[in-house]
């Protein structure tokens, strides 16, 4: 019996990518050097897309592969899929979500710490002979004790902020409706409401073209010059030319981003600002993680073929 056959967008790890070789006939995507060719060579055989959160699967992949049943996601986020020719061309939808959501919110609160108290500069000053050249290093800003805003109280969202307790923060979010889990911190409605609130603004809501600079000059400058945004969404959500305008201002304090337009091309703006700390997209980025995601990802193909219930849809 013939395997499925199996378009794969992106690269994934070899503990992955053995078991799907196994499973499924794989076509590698993006081995290929002319890729509009090879989705014509393949296409018509295609019976569900791998790919990967931020190379998603765009309407021409779709419709090169008019057979196509699923799209499976290595990833919790789905924007980069074009969801509504998947939803008019019958194609389902998968992501892996929850088995990211702790390193995700991890990283984001240890952005948090290592930006407000300036570590990456003052590992440098302890190596490079500034210390006993200049003395000590400058004061930076405590995190306990101070406000928090959490815009999207999602899977990552929630998980943010039960760290965040821990550091005594006074905590509140933005979301569609309350929470009756979150009932500790304190809801307001609006992202402009959150961003007078917080000296911490944490971007943790899914994104879609509804979400699309949410994060925009107005909530900036309402966060302030003694405020930072830490973003582990997307960075559709957050508008970039007018972030890097704000911190070159001065207008907003800060900024911690793991996410980024055109990554992984950075916008050189960002290289000459010493008021943003940079990282590259790997908020999910441990071992166990990884090796979970990849499992999710087979399991939801597996599932579809074998005719049982999808584990994760999102269409």
């Amino acid at each position: 019996m013939s395997k499925p056959v199996i378009l794969q967008v992106g690269p994934y790890p070899e503990w992955d990518q053995v078991p799907l070789d196994v499973a499924f006939d794989v076509r590698r995507l993006f081995e290929a050097n002319d890729k509009k060719a090879y989705l014509a060579e393949h296409g018509n055989d295609v019976r569900a897309i791998a790919t990967r959160g931020e190379l998603g699967a765009d309407a021409d992949m779709i419709a090169a592969c008019p057979n196509a049943e699923l799209i499976s996601v290595y990833g919790v986020g789905y924007d980069a899929v074009d969801i509504e020719v998947a939803r008019e061309r019958n194609v389902r939808v998968t992501n892996t979500p929850d088995v990211l959501t702790g390193d995700v919110a991890d990283l984001g609160v240890a952005m948090m710490l290592c930006l407000s108290r300036g570590m990456v500069g003052a590992e440098t000053w302890a190596r490079d002979g500034s210390w006993a050249e200049k003395g000590l290093y400058p004061l930076k800003r405590r995190v306990f004790g101070r406000k928090a805003g959490i815009l999207g109280l999602g899977r990552i969202g929630y998980e943010v902020g039960k760290r965040l307790q821990g550091f005594g923060m006074d905590i509140a979010y933005t979301d569609l409706a309350p929470r009756d889990d979150a009932s500790e911190w304190t809801f307001l409605s609006t992202p402009r409401e959150l961003a007078e609130h917080a000296d911490f603004f944490f971007v943790t809501l899914a994104a879609s073209e509804k979400t699309r600079h949410i994060v925009n000059r107005e909530i900036m400058d309402a966060i302030g010059p003694d405020g930072m945004i830490i973003n582990i969404s997307r960075a559709s959500n957050l508008d970039e030319d007018a972030l890097i305008e704000a911190l070159q201002s001065g207008s907003l304090g800060s900024a911690a981003l793991d996410v980024f337009e055109g990554e992984p091309a950075l916008d050189p703006r960002f290289l000459a600002l010493d008021n943003v700390l940079l990282q590259p997209h790997h908020s999910s980025g441990t071992v166990e993680t990884r090796k979970a995601m990849g499992q999710l990802l087979r399991d939801n193909l597996s599932a579809h073929f074998a005719g049982q219930p999808l584990l994760t849809p999102v269409l």
